[in-house]
C-alpha cells in the first residue's frame, strides 16, 4: 500500500494530522493507496515555504527559469510510460490515451511556456516625443493552483508550468480522486533539482487544502478547474481580499449537425466527442443537434458505433471507455439516466452499468432521446459517457436551443458552408468554437468560457498575462 506525501519545501512530508485517506483504482473498486488528509496547518508550511522562495525565484532570468522547466518537460518524456500507468491507474481511463494524450501534454506545458516566456515583450510607448512610457510584467507571488480529477497531471500541469515561469511561487492541491502522478511530478521536481519552496504540493480534501489555499492572505492569485459550485464558493472568499481568479467551471456542450455536413466525419468525430475519457471531459459534447434531413441516418448510425464501443480494462489496448472516476460519480451519472427516463427520453443505447471482471465502476456509453430542451437533463452537467440527440429545422432554432443554459465553454459546428460556419460560430455564446473538428488544441491560444463556465483565459499569452501584473513607467525623454 502506497503512501503519497505532500512536497513542502523540497522535501517530502506527511500531514501534521498524521491522518491518510483511502485512494481506490475506479477499475476495481479497492484502496491501493493513501494520501495524505492534510490541513490548513500543512497548507500555512508551504505557503511559508513559498513566500520565502519567491524573492529568489522571481529574481532569476527568464532564461534561467526556464531550464529549471525544460529539465522538468525531459523527465517526465522519460517517465512517459510509469505516468500513463499511473494515470490509468488512479482515474480509470484506458493507458493508452494517458500515454497518447495526457502525460505528453503535461510534458509539453512546460516546455511550451518555458519557450513561451522568452519570447514575450512589453509595450513600450513614446508619448508626444517627450515622455516615454512602458510596461513590466512582474509576478505577483504565491500562486494557489487547484485542479481537477478528469485530466489530472494534464490540468495540473497546466496551470503550474505557466505560475512558475512567470516568477511566481505555487501552492498546487491535485484533487484528493486522482493524487498519483501529482505526487509523482513532485518526485520528478526533486531529482531535476528544482529549488525549494518554488512548488509545493498539498495534498487532501477540498474543504479543508482547498479552502485554506483560497482563504490564506499570502496567496493573492488563485487559478481553479473544477465544478460551478465551488468556483462560486471561491469567488465568494476572495472577493473580499481582492485575489486575481481564473475559474474554469463546468459545461454543457452543444454539438450542432447541419444537413450540408461530411456526415462521415461528423458521426467519427462525434463519436469520440461524446465519449472520450467516459465523457469526463469538459468540453464533451453533451447536447447533439442534427438537421431534420439527415436526423435518422445520424441517430441510427450512431447509435450502432456506439453499441460497437468496449467497455473494459483500461490497461486493454482495444478499450474504449474505461471506468468513471469513483463509485460517488458513477451513482451520480447513472441517477440522471434515471431522471431522463422520468423526463420523458428514450434510451436509445446504454444506461446502465458495464458488466466486468473487475469489479469497479464502469457504464455503457448511453444516447437518449426524446427531451425537453428544459429539462434538467438536458440543462445539467452531467460529466459522464451520457449525451442526448434531437432533430431541429432551422438556424435560428439550433442556436437558440444551444445558447438555452447557463453554460458557455465551448460548442462544435459541422457544415460545409464556410460563410454559415463563421456565422454560427459568431452567435455562438461559448468561449471556444471549433468547425468540422473537436479538441484540437493550440497551446498560444486562450481558453475558457463564458456565463457560468467560468471568469478568465488560461492559455498562452493569456495565462502569462493573468500569473503577472502590469506595471507602467513612465520618464521624461529629456
Amino acid at each position: 500500500m502506497q503512501q503519497i506525501l505532500n512536497y513542502i519545501n523540497g522535501s517530502f512530508q506527511a500531514a501534521n494530522s498524521g491522518e491518510y485517506l483511502d485512494n481506490y483504482n475506479p477499475a476495481t473498486g479497492e484502496v491501493y493507496s493513501l494520501i495524505p488528509d492534510s490541513d490548513a496547518t500543512d497548507v500555512e508550511l508551504a505557503v511559508k515555504a513559498a513566500k520565502a522562495a519567491f524573492p529568489s525565484w522571481s529574481a532569476l532570468t527568464r532564461e534561467e527559469r526556464s531550464e529549471h522547466m525544460l529539465n522538468v518537460s525531459k523527465r517526465i518524456t522519460e517517465r512517459l510510460d510509469e505516468l500513463a500507468e499511473a494515470e490509468s491507474t488512479d482515474n480509470g481511463k484506458p493507458v493508452w490515451l494517458a500515454k497518447r494524450v495526457d502525460i505528453p501534454r503535461a510534458s509539453d506545458n512546460f516546455k511550451f511556456f518555458a519557450t513561451a516566456i522568452l519570447h514575450d515583450s512589453s509595450e513600450l510607448h513614446d508619448t508626444d516625443g517627450k515622455f516615454l512610457n512602458y510596461t513590466l510584467r512582474q509576478p505577483i507571488g504565491v500562486a494557489g493552483c487547484i485542479s481537477p480529477w478528469n485530466l489530472p497531471l494534464y490540468l495540473f500541469t497546466w496551470k503550474i508550468a505557466p505560475a512558475l515561469v512567470s516568477g511566481n511561487t505555487v501552492v498546487a492541491k491535485p484533487s484528493e480522486i486522482t493524487p498519483m502522478t501529482a505526487f509523482l511530478l513532485s518526485q520528478i521536481c526533486d531529482e531535476v533539482g528544482f529549488p525549494k519552496g518554488v512548488l509545493n504540493i498539498v495534498h487532501g480534501l477540498g474543504g479543508k487544502v482547498g479552502s485554506a489555499i483560497t482563504e490564506h492572505v499570502d496567496v493573492p492569485i488563485i487559478s481553479f478547474t473544477g465544478g460551478t459550485e465551488t468556483g462560486k464558493t471561491i469567488a465568494r472568499i476572495a472577493a473580499p481580499m481582492f485575489k486575481k481568479l481564473s475559474l474554469e467551471l463546468g459545461g454543457k456542450n452543444p454539438n450542432i449537425i447541419f444537413d450540408d455536413c461530411d456526415l462521415e466525419n461528423a458521426l467519427k468525430t462525434s463519436l469520440n466527442s461524446s465519449f472520450a475519457n467516459q465523457g469526463q471531459i469538459c468540453l464533451c459534447g453533451s447536447r447533439i443537434y442534427v438537421q431534420k434531413g439527415i436526423y435518422n441516418e445520424f441517430k441510427t448510425r450512431f447509435v450502432e458505433l456506439v453499441k460497437e464501443m468496449k467497455v473494459g480494462d483500461p490497461k486493454s489496448a482495444d478499450v474504449k471507455l474505461g471506468a468513471v472516476v469513483s463509485k460517488a460519480h458513477f451513482d451520480k451519472i447513472l441517477s440522471y439516466v434515471e431522471l431522463a427516463k422520468q423526463e420523458g427520453g428514450t434510451v436509445l443505447c446504454g444506461g446502465k452499468e458495464a458488466k466486468t471482471d473487475l469489479g469497479g465502476w464502469f457504464i455503457e456509453p448511453t444516447v437518449i432521446e426524446g427531451l425537453d430542451e428544459q429539462c434538467r437533463t438536458n440543462q445539467e452537467e452531467i460529466f459522464g459517457p451520457v449525451v442526448t440527440i434531437q432533430s431541429f429545422e432551422t438556424e435560428e432554432e439550433v442556436l437558440a436551443y444551444a445558447n438555452g443554459t447557463k453554460y458557455g465553454l465551448a460548442s462544435t459546428v459541422w457544415t460545409s458552408d464556410l460563410t454559415k460556419a463563421h456565422r454560427v460560430a459568431a452567435q455562438l455564446h461559448t468561449g471556444i468554437v471549433w468547425v468540422n473538428c473537436w479538441l484540437i488544441r493550440d497551446l498560444r491560444t486562450p481558453f475558457g468560457g463564458v456565463k457560468q463556465s467560468g471568469v478568465g483565459r488560461e492559455g498562452g499569452w493569456e495565462a502569462l498575462r493573468f500569473f503577472t501584473e502590469p506595471k507602467n513607467v513612465c520618464i521624461p525623454l529629456h
